[in-house]
């Protein structure tokens, strides 16, 4: 006997989200789909301080103090935590509009511009918003089928609308926006501070080996781990890599510390909305630099509202073959059948208990029958009609 049995099949909200974002650890994990360059930065990060660890720090460690490598430990461990916490979290993206929310807002915007005629350019979809007395214009997205709010702005490596977007990283492979810039930020700062320490105290460990056995010497000096390869050899490794990660990281340090001071985003200052032509003061500045830098990096973290871990149930109705054990209550729902025929559930129940004789005068009760359930005429009532 099959018995068809509806099943809910449990699906969270994450795998139905629109845009060009991986999710990993049932959606706890948000990033972008290009991540090549966020992995070359893991790597970068990973063998510069792993050499550095192997072999400077045990001499330096030695020879000046055992200090050295303990603040080494600590920043490597701040920056590598604020870069996977920029990485791995949601910047700040706004969910698209329902199809409900898109056509009342479709409904808003002609009512407000009127039918355009055939041929002629709509006019732009913009709405004026008012900000510490200044106007600012909230754009209409077409992707998102939204106004976008003040300070967001469409990403098109990632297909969706952040809040307070300041731009697209590559190289921590996720967007930085409202949620995740403070920790982006506070990664390039102690990346710089890493990078010039580790830097330093390569220079200082050749100089150090250099007056005691002399710089040549030094050069030819082999590690007892790696014989064939000579000392210098990765030193000289770890240098490139400092001193070209100085120019980039150190510059972008100082970029974004000049953002913050001013409450600006790249995003802002690339577009010119506050300077240039406009001429138009920043409605989000407060005139001051301590309170921006407190408002941009110690100010409330809004909560996503994304919820990727919702849970959207789908039902499945699947067919087992085989027969089901029932109590001596249960019955299977009746199908609808003719009136000449008995149903399957009353003849089990008929050959389990077997029911009292009754004769042709006498007419049997009516069954109990459950909710919604269609009186099936028994053969014995008919006859006693006649």
């Amino acid at each position: 006997m099959s018995v068809m049995v509806a099943r809910k099949k449990v699906v969270r909200k994450w795998e139905k989200l629109p845009g060009r974002n991986t999710f990993c650890c049932d959606g706890r994990i948000m990033m972008a789909r290009q991540k090549g360059i966020f992995y070359l930065t893991l790597f970068l990060i990973l063998g510069t301080c792993a050499l550095f660890f192997a072999f400077e720090c045990r001499y330096l460690a030695v020879q000046l103090s055992p200090a050295i490598p303990v603040f080494a430990a600590v920043l490597f461990l701040f920056a590598m935590a604020t870069l996977l916490r920029t990485s791995f979290s949601d910047p700040g993206v706004i969910p698209r509009a329902l199809p409900d929310e898109a056509a009342f807002i479709e409904m808003e915007i002609e009512a407000t511009n009127g039918t355009v005629p055939q041929g002629q350019r709509p006019p732009p979809r913009i709405k004026n918003f008012q900000i510490n007395n200044q106007i600012v214009k909230l754009k209409y997205c077409y992707t998102c089928k939204i106004f976008r709010p003040p300070r967001a702005s469409h990403c098109s490596i990632c297909d969706n609308c952040v809040e307070r977007f300041d731009h697209h990283c590559p190289w921590v492979g996720n967007c930085v926006g409202k949620r995740n810039y403070r920790y982006f930020y506070l990664f390039i700062l102690s990346l710089s501070l890493l990078t010039i320490y580790i830097f330093t105290f390569n220079i200082v460990y050749v100089a150090l080996k250099s007056l005691k056995i002399g710089f040549l010497n030094t050069l030819k000096e082999t590690p007892g781990t790696y014989p064939s390869m000579s000392l210098t050899v990765l030193t000289v490794l770890e240098v490139l890599i400092c001193f070209f990660t100085l120019w980039s990281v150190v510059g972008l340090t100082g970029f974004h510390t000049f953002l913050v001071a001013l409450n600006q985003t790249t995003n802002e200052d690339i577009k010119g909305s506050w300077t240039g032509k406009n001429r138009v003061q920043n409605p989000y500045s407060h005139g001051n630099i301590v309170k921006n830098c407190c408002e941009v990096l110690c100010g409330p973290l809004p909560p996503s509202v994304l919820d990727r871990r919702g849970i959207l149930q789908q039902e499945e109705s699947t067919a087992q073959e085989g027969s089901c054990p029932r109590g001596p209550g249960t019955q299977e729902p009746p199908a609808m059948q003719g009136p000449g025929q008995a149903q399957e559930g009353h003849s089990v129940l008929s050959l389990q208990v077997p029911a009292p004789p009754v004769s042709d005068t006498e007419v049997p009760e009516e069954k109990q029958q459950t909710p919604g359930e269609l009186p099936v005429p028994s053969l014995d009532a008919g006859r006693a009609e006649h």
